[in-house]
């Protein structure tokens, strides 16, 4: 079974930067879309950045022009490059698969357990 464990988090000052990522146990090539959500304290979980398998981003608009994700097939990665970070974008960020077949395998949607993101003075 494909496991997504992110790293990357921490406690960041306003404008500050992080790079989350995202490592897949086995090979992610043949999964399409992957995305990063983020869950704050007492608020919905939400769709922060998508990235399809033809390479198409999309971004909600509260980190357009800061945060870039991004993937690395080679080495099983995704990745969310967060810039000018502010304390609104304190959440775990969790990264997201869709369901993929691998050869004779086929998977479910797959969630990463998550990793917190503080951004404090």
């Amino acid at each position: 079974q494909v496991r997504l464990v992110e790293s990357g988090g921490g406690l960041v000052q306003p404008g500050g930067s992080l790079r989350l990522s995202c490592a897949g146990s086995r090979s992610i090539a043949s999964i399409g879309n992957m995305a990063w959500y983020r869950q704050a304290p007492g608020k919905q979980r939400e769709l922060v950045a998508t990235l399809t398998s033809g390479g198409s981003t999309n971004y909600t608009e509260s980190v357009k022009g800061r945060f870039t994700i991004s993937r690395d097939n080679v080495k099983n990665m995704l990745y969310l490059q967060m810039n000018s970070l502010k304390p609104e974008d304190t959440a775990v960020y969790h990264c997201y698969a869709d369901p993929h077949c691998s050869g004779d395998v086929c998977y479910g949607r797959l969630w990463g357990q998550g990793t917190q993101v503080t951004v404090s003075s």
